[in-house]
């Protein structure tokens, strides 16, 4: 299969999820009557498998690379040569693993409450190189939506014993009590470490970027009028295990605009209206990077790592050594180590997130 010099596109990769929303993603697939259900997420570039209760017979979350419209396993793909796709001393470290999840997620209810554990408790406790710290760049909201926010961080944080007595009683007014709504609005990115409790509202679009694990504590059990199992709330470990998980740190809304969501530092100029920006950079975290690029007229680019690309804005013309690809809003790539460079064309301007590995050295 020939697949240098070339960007690799996918097929459609919707995910199974207990909460329920996508009808934005259906549109933007030509879906002939797009509804809300509970396949809210398509998983871009991703060798993860999703784990999802009561689906253990359904292989889902690993994309579906299209080489010369042919569909081809990405996970497989990446595994067959890893120097290419991910760079030698990339895939020496990480065992020829990306090591970044990358998601959209179109909530139409308020998700389950949760937390994730970072990357130190996961290799302490659950045998495992990567915890789940996140980050959200916010797309686009609902037009029914007049306040959309998400929830993160504890505002009132309980003690542990009282949230331990909340969670055995889902007493959700107590639950939701513990938290204050986070405004949010298109083009504002969030870093969630670890530990955090958090929830995303309703009526939002987003790209989700992450550490490439599916552990999460979900301490609210009932959504979308479905029921957890019991084995999909505490990462199969109990209640008593999973307390450890969370931060009680009481954080202000204030102080989460402040440190949490995070300002584009711009790191290149291309030309006078072209541009790329850090979004989450090593001030944040040691587990994935995102940056922005915006670009007007001709620009060659030149990268030195492998990156998922996302097309948030506008439309342009991709041209590398051996083909020209043309995307519009919302198309999604990945740009292979080994391709080091190549021109984007855009008459009109396009932006594109750009989201990377943890560094390799």
């Amino acid at each position: 299969m020939h697949y240098k010099g070339q960007l690799i596109t996918f097929a459609p990769n919707r995910v199974w999820r207990s909460y329920v929303g996508g009808k934005t993603l259906d549109g933007l697939q030509n879906i002939e009557e797009p509804s809300d259900s509970h396949f809210p997420e398509e998983w871009i570039a991703s060798t993860v498998r999703a784990v999802n209760p009561d689906r253990e017979s359904h292989v889902e979350g690993i994309s579906t690379a299209l080489i010369s419209s042919q569909g081809t396993d990405f996970a497989a793909l990446i595994q067959s040569d890893p120097d290419y796709f991910l760079g030698p001393k990339h895939a020496k470290k990480y065992t020829k693993n990306p090591m970044v999840l990358v998601k959209y997620l179109d909530s139409s209810v308020r998700l389950h409450f949760q937390a994730h554990p970072t990357a130190e408790f996961a290799k302490q406790h659950l045998n495992s190189n990567s915890g789940k710290a996140e980050a959200y760049y916010i797309l686009d909201i609902r037009k029914d939506i007049s306040d959309p926010y998400i929830y993160l961080g504890f505002q009132n944080p309980p003690s542990r014993e009282d949230f331990k007595e909340m969670i055995e009683n889902q007493d959700m007014e107590k639950i939701e009590s513990c938290f204050k709504k986070i405004p949010v609005k298109p083009n504002d990115c969030f870093f969630i470490p670890g530990g955090m409790p958090h929830a995303i509202g309703e009526g939002i679009l987003m790209i989700e970027v992450m550490e490439p694990s599916d552990w999460a504590v979900r301490f609210e059990f009932e959504k979308s009028g479905y029921t957890l199992p019991e084995e999909a709330r505490f990462m199969k470990r109990g209640l008593d295990f999973c307390l450890d998980v969370f931060d009680y740190t009481q954080y202000t809304p204030e102080y989460i605009k402040e440190h949490f969501q995070q300002k584009a530092q711009k790191v290149t100029q291309y030309n006078d209206h072209s541009y790329k920006e850090s979004l989450v950079g090593s001030q944040a975290t040691d587990r994935f990077r995102i940056c922005k690029s915006t670009i007007k007229g001709n620009v060659q680019k030149v990268e030195d790592e492998f990156f998922i690309g996302v097309v948030t804005k506008g439309s342009c013309t991709i041209k590398t050594g051996t083909e020209s690809l043309t995307l519009s809003q919302y198309d999604t790539f990945f740009c292979p180590y080994g391709l080091e460079e190549f021109t984007i064309t855009s008459s009109d301007g396009v932006e594109i997130i750009e989201c990377y590995p943890p560094l390799s050295d």
